[in-house]
């Protein structure tokens, strides 16, 4: 997520290369890196001597799994900062509270952003949430960072939660129904790369059509359901099998994951 949200930046000169510093894990993943993203890009790994140089920028971009975060706190608490230092931090990381970070980083103002797969497309959503001590000028630095590659909501930190149920987690639901309706196309004849295409540019076109009619979705299956006819027969097995249900339930359990994850964070343990 951190280079879908950085490559537009660099590829639109708003940010040279030379000044974004990215630490990673290992060895194997600095090399991997150095072939995907642009010349003159300082990559390094977490134990390298010169990691503080990321801590001390003037914004911090942290993308680790919640399972690295406490070992990302060990690190930060290694880094020597200068008196009166302060900048900017921008947490990608799933169940970390304002709150949580402003604890754990305390020479950083913090912001928690929930982006989504589609930004690697510049078709993402962002929900961010700010710190009560966010400056204006700081706010405006973040929604820069997101904007290229988004559209970007504000929202209370108590609304992070279902935000992430819905549009974090929700490509993946899509994806499992655009796979299964591309089975069914590939079950009555058609070969997998045109079912696979038509899946696809199906549930784009709608979505499309959707938002830029701003349409009710019950609207169009309305229209799209003729009486008697094909669609109205594949929607009623849609629902003897529950699908609706089975999509609502899908969203609540990603929110209470997400819940969840909080509240490890606060007792100070470990997510899987």
């Amino acid at each position: 997520m951190a280079q879908a949200l950085l490559l537009p930046l660099i590829e639109a000169k708003k940010i040279a290369p030379e000044n974004i510093f990215a630490v990673v894990k290992n060895t194997a993943s600095v090399k991997r890196l150095k072939s995907e993203l642009p010349n003159g890009l300082n990559l390094v790994t977490a134990d390298d001597s010169n990691a503080f140089k990321a801590w001390q920028s003037a914004i911090v971009l942290l993308s680790v799994k919640p399972q690295q975060f406490s070992e990302v706190i060990d690190q930060a608490k290694q880094i020597v900062f200068p008196k009166e230092f302060s900048s900017l931090l921008v947490s990608l990381v799933a169940g970390q509270s304002l709150s949580k970070l402003q604890e754990s980083f305390p020479h950083h103002f913090s912001t928690r952003a929930v982006p989504n797969a589609p930004a690697f497309v510049r078709a993402g959503l962002t929900g961010i949430s700010w710190s009560k001590t966010i400056k204006a000028e700081q706010k405006s630095l973040v929604k820069d960072l997101f904007n290229p590659v988004s559209e970007v909501l504000e929202l209370p930190e108590s609304q992070l939660d279902a935000f992430l149920a819905l549009t974090s987690s929700g490509p993946a639901y899509v994806a499992l129904v655009s796979e299964a309706l591309a089975d069914g196309a590939v079950s009555v004849g058609l070969p997998r790369h045109l079912a696979n295409h038509l899946a696809h540019r199906t549930i784009a076109g709608t979505a499309a059509l959707l938002n830029e009619k701003d349409m009710h979705p019950g609207q169009l299956k309305d229209m799209v359901a003729s009486p008697a006819g094909t669609t109205i027969a594949a929607l009623r097995k849609l629902e003897k099998s529950a699908l609706r249900s089975a999509l609502i339930e899908a969203v609540v359990a990603a929110f209470e994951r997400s819940q969840e994850l909080s509240d490890l964070s606060r007792q100070g343990g470990n997510s899987k």
